[in-house]
Formats: C-alpha cells, structure tokens, sequence
C-alpha cells in the first residue's frame, strides 16, 4: 500500500550509536521504500562509531597520518557516495540522515541545502550562539572562524539520503589526523567547546526535531517503527 505524503509526515527516530556501515545499508533501503512510495521521509539521528568517510569530491590525499596509525586505533574510512571531502563521525556527534522525497517538497538540491543549514543556524541561536553560512564553503554551518556542522548529500529519484553532521561534544583531536573537507583541523569547533559546558543530546535532538519540522513544514511521528527492524540492517 501507498502511504499518503499530503500532509507531509515524516518518521523520525533515535538510533544511538550506530556503525556507518549499518546506516549507510539502511539509508540506502529507506530510500528505495521511499522512491516506491511505501513509506513517508524519514528523519533518522544517530552517533557513530569513530570513523572517517570520503565524498565524491575528495579522496585519501586529506588523511595526513599513515594509514596504519587508524588501523592501530580501530578507525575505519569508507568512501562514499555523498558530496564533499572526509570528515570525521565518533560519539558525542549528532548526525542525521533525512531520507526526503524533494520533489514533493519542491526543493532542488541547493534550497534543500540551504534549508539544512538554516535548521542548524536556528537551532544554534536557541543556544545563544550566532551561526552562518559561508558563500566558499556550502554545505556548512560557522560560528566565528571555525566550522561548527558539515553537510554532506546525495539525490538519487529525487530522495535524499546522507545529510548533516553536528559537533556536540566529540573528541576533536581526530580532526587533526586529516584536512576535513579540506580546511585546517584547527577550523572545526563544538558546542562544548562553544559554550564551555556539556549539552545533554536528549536536548539537542529535540531541539533539532522542532527547527526541522519548522524549516521543512513537516509533521514528525516520533517512535521506534516496525518496518525499520524489518529492514534488518542494524544488528550485528
């Protein structure tokens, strides 16, 4: 059965820590249900386990550490099929996978990245900190001279898969190990590092749902849905 996107649904859901692996096979069948129709969008938001991953648009010249040194400490890299450089994903990093059907929304890709990024800006100033754009640099989101969030896309059939990455409270040293997206590793900052206090990623999740449903005019259903356990891509 068609499920109806007339009033604009969207499924979200928290998955934890969730190896990139396993995400990228569930993106990569939401989005094939999405395409059939037999699902709404989807919003999924999860954390990683450290790891690096390379966009189309750059390749291992941005790892300046030997790769043997990732191996010893248990750090994967996958090549993807996103837009951008590497970047890096480890806990205390909010990533979010949005699996929308943009026509629908009537959005090309730069207004559907632009309205990312806008969900980031507003959800930073609800937390008192003055984030923007930077016309060299789409795709991002910037609080002073450091890079705060990374976006990263792919539209295949006019559904998006991949989507943003929001440093909360990971480890930044990791980002000396490469040129994320090509920039310095001293240009990427945190919330924590922002505000100088820890943020519950409760909060920040729940925040970003509200922004997200604003920015995009999308009503989420909250939950643990039957059809993702079906897929059968997150175990093991």
């Amino acid at each position: 059965m068609v499920i109806s996107t007339s009033k604009k649904i969207c499924a979200v859901t928290y998955l934890g820590v969730v190896p990139y692996e396993h995400a990228l096979k569930l993106q990569q069948r939401l989005v094939q249900s999405r395409v059939e129709g037999s699902i709404p969008d989807v919003l999924l938001l999860l954390q990683h386990p450290p790891v690096f991953t390379i966009g189309r648009f750059r390749g291992e010249e941005d790892i300046i550490v030997p790769l043997e040194r990732l191996a010893q400490e248990g750090i994967e890299v996958f090549h993807t099929n996103r837009g951008g450089g590497i970047t890096h994903h480890a806990p205390g990093q909010l990533v979010g996978y949005p699996i929308l059907n943009l026509r629908e929304h009537h959005l090309g890709v730069r207004q559907y990245i632009w309205k990312l990024e806008e969900v980031i800006i507003k959800l930073l100033l609800a937390l008192g900190i003055q984030g923007y754009r930077v016309a060299r640099y789409p795709g991002s989101v910037w609080v002073g001279e450091k890079k705060v969030c990374s976006i990263g896309i792919r539209v295949s059939h006019h559904v998006s898969m991949h989507g943003f990455a929001l440093n909360v409270s990971n480890d930044l040293r990791y980002f000396e190990y490469i040129r994320p997206c090509g920039l310095r590793s001293g240009m990427i900052t945190s919330l924590l590092e922002l505000l100088g206090h820890p943020v519950k990623m409760e909060t920040i999740t729940g925040n970003l749902i509200d922004w997200f449903s604003e920015t995009f005019g999308l009503e989420f259903e909250q939950g643990d849905y039957k059809w993702l356990a079906m897929l059968g891509v997150l175990s093991g």
